[in-house]
């Protein structure tokens, strides 16, 4: 499990990379975002996060890849279903989700999958028993 601070950081790349799918981070996308994480106890963290991958002019590749194997990194966390959340309601923000949001978020879930099922077939999701 990694640092909560370095997953959300990641949680910042993935929305960032939801923003950028479809050629440009729309306003409507940052007004959901803050609307999304106004009660969040690491807002400030996906917030600095995003806008640095936003300000870098990062693409949508770079962004995915360097969040996606910090979620692998973390493991299973309850906390996916609030970002999966979050994606949508960003992708949502303007004129719906458009199908190179949607290929974004479905590859998240997917990737996060197939590694936890590879894992649990590893026996790298088991407790050990004192």
């Amino acid at each position: 499990m990694v640092k909560k601070e370095k997953l959300y950081r990641a949680f910042g790349e993935l929305i960032y990379a939801i923003a950028i799918a479809d050629g440009e981070v729309q306003t409507a996308e940052i007004i959901a975002l803050k609307k999304y994480l106004a009660h969040h106890p690491y807002a400030g963290e996906i917030e600095w996060s995003f806008n640095y991958e936003k300000n870098k002019h990062h693409n949508l590749e770079e962004a995915y890849k360097n969040a996606i194997e910090v979620c692998k990194e973390n493991g299973p966390d309850p906390e996916y279903k609030y970002l999966l959340d979050v994606l949508i309601g960003v992708a949502d923000a303007y004129h719906g989700i458009v199908s190179q949001e949607q290929e974004v978020i479905d590859k998240f879930k997917t990737d996060l999958k197939e590694r936890f099922i590879k894992d649990l077939k590893e026996n790298k999701l088991a407790f050990d028993e004192d």
